[in-house]
């Protein structure tokens, strides 16, 4: 439905946004923001498009990340075709949001400006008519569509097309010539690559070594050796890895025959790598892993009542172990409020452990084989916790058997505390097993936290927290 023009507020604060770091918001641009907001809602796009004219491009883009969604989406449709272009430079994930409403003819204006690995992966977001439409009307449709035709999340996928080769019986001098004379194609230039006849590389060159080396000097018997690179089916996480095992800023992509295709830029491997987190965090969760905030209420409900339903069916589980200790539950009903006590202590512990192991496996610093001195320090480390959390247990059941009426306190809180240590050991023991084995498997390890271990460990709690009982309180 469109705006309906108001009266804008009768006093509006200068619209003058204040240098910052990105992400960071300030109290003055605190007031700008809810200025820009209200104008929006009042639909004065009069009032507020010539202030933001002025602005630098840097500081739209700011002004975007901050507005609710809403109040953002309203915004893109005022830009002129010039101004959206600002949209390039925002989060791909946010910029997918922005465009879902987007005109086609506005669609080409910002996807044009974006660098053809960015404008596959936005128009891979939009529906399959709408990118018929859109993609043959883009300036570089060639490039883009080839790049969309590589497996999605593929080192492929993401790389730039773009990148500076030249034979190695070059100099210094033409080098940078050449650099000089496509300079407006290269965009950002991180290093040159030094190739044979058939495109293969044999080294690289830094700036820096083009910078400090005489004009005369040959790129052959200057040139780095020690050439990193992938191929173009590599999956993108493993790229991320790769590049912070070796430090690398930029990574070259090779084909199947060993010659170079592109370059994955640091823009990418910084997006790849909040893409993977965020995706992470979504299963852990028990989200699906294109979850979006602007999803239809029918999408949401598909997407996670499974996992409620999977929650659902381990607490059903919990309650029925709980339901088989009954006897001993009307012998000392005090004991069902140890029952929250030991399966939060036990999924609590059980989630630490298995998001360290999911984020080592992430970050290639933890592998398979590294499964027996890891368990063996996490048990230690349970064991330490469990015991100071036990001992606090003890000391408060002693505390309170001194105001209620307890039969045997003492034996009641020794149960308690061995009961809560054994659970913690446990759950760690799971957690940190769990994600190993399942990437070991070639299961996404993040998979094994939030429902499955929660739940599992709610289950494992109760049985030997009742076990314990058995065994010595009753």
């Amino acid at each position: 439905m469109p705006l309906t023009p108001t009266t804008p507020p009768a006093q509006t604060p200068p619209l003058v946004w204040t240098r910052s770091h990105l992400g960071e918001l300030s109290a003055a641009n605190r007031v700008v923001v809810d200025a820009a907001a209200q104008l929006i809602k009042a639909g004065a796009r009069t009032t507020l498009m010539p202030a933001l004219q002025a602005w630098p491009p840097t500081h739209v883009v700011e002004l975007f990340v901050h507005l609710p969604l809403k109040r953002a989406r309203v915004l893109f449709r005022w830009l002129d075709p010039e101004q959206a272009r600002v949209i390039a430079e925002l989060d791909d994930t946010f910029r997918d949001v922005l465009l879902a409403d987007a005109t086609v003819e506005r669609l080409v204006h910002v996807i044009d400006a974006l660098e053809p690995e960015e404008a596959a992966a936005a128009l891979a977001q939009l529906p399959k008519a709408l990118r018929k439409r859109v993609l043959p009307l883009l300036q570089g449709h060639t490039t883009i569509t080839e790049l969309a035709s590589f497996e999605a999340e593929s080192a492929a996928s993401i790389m730039s097309p773009k990148f500076v080769v030249v034979p190695p019986d070059w100099t210094v001098g033409q080098t940078i010539e050449e650099i000089r004379a496509h300079a407006h194609t290269i965009g950002r230039l991180y290093a040159v690559y030094v190739v044979d006849a058939e495109r293969r590389p044999l080294g690289y060159l830094r700036l820096r070594d083009l910078l400090l080396q005489p004009d005369t000097e040959r790129v052959g018997d200057m040139m780095h050796t020690d050439f990193i690179a992938v191929g173009p089916d590599t999956d993108q996480e493993e790229v991320a890895r790769i590049a912070e095992r070796y430090e690398l800023s930029v990574v070259p992509v090779v084909d199947r025959v060993g010659r170079l295709i592109g370059r994955i830029t640091p823009q990418r491997l910084e997006q790849v790598i909040r893409d993977e987190a965020a995706e992470d965090m979504k299963r852990m969760s028990g989200l699906p892993r294109d979850a979006r905030p602007d999803e239809s209420i029918g999408r949401i409900v598909r997407g996670r009542v499974p996992w409620l339903l999977l929650g659902l069916a381990g607490a059903t589980l919990s309650a029925a172990v709980v339901g088989a200790f009954e006897d001993q539950l009307a012998r000392a009903a005090i004991l069902a409020t140890f029952i929250p006590i030991v399966m939060s202590s036990a999924g609590n512990a059980g989630i630490q452990a298995s998001t360290v192991a999911v984020q080592g496996l992430s970050t290639g610093t933890v592998t398979f084989d590294d499964l027996g001195w890891r368990l063996g320090k996490e048990l230690l480390a349970a064991l330490a916790n469990g015991a100071i959390a036990a001992g606090v247990l003890m000391a408060l059941v002693l505390f309170m058997a001194q105001w209620v009426e307890v039969g045997n306190p003492v034996r009641l809180a020794l149960t308690a505390g061995l009961a809560l240590t054994t659970v913690i050991t446990l759950a760690v023991a799971v957690g940190a097993t769990i994600p190993l084995v399942l990437d070991r498997l070639g299961i996404d390890p993040a998979m094994a936290t939030g429902v499955f271990i929660t739940t599992g460990n709610d289950i494992m709690a109760v049985a030997v927290f009742f076990l314990m009982v058995s065994l010595i309180y009753l």
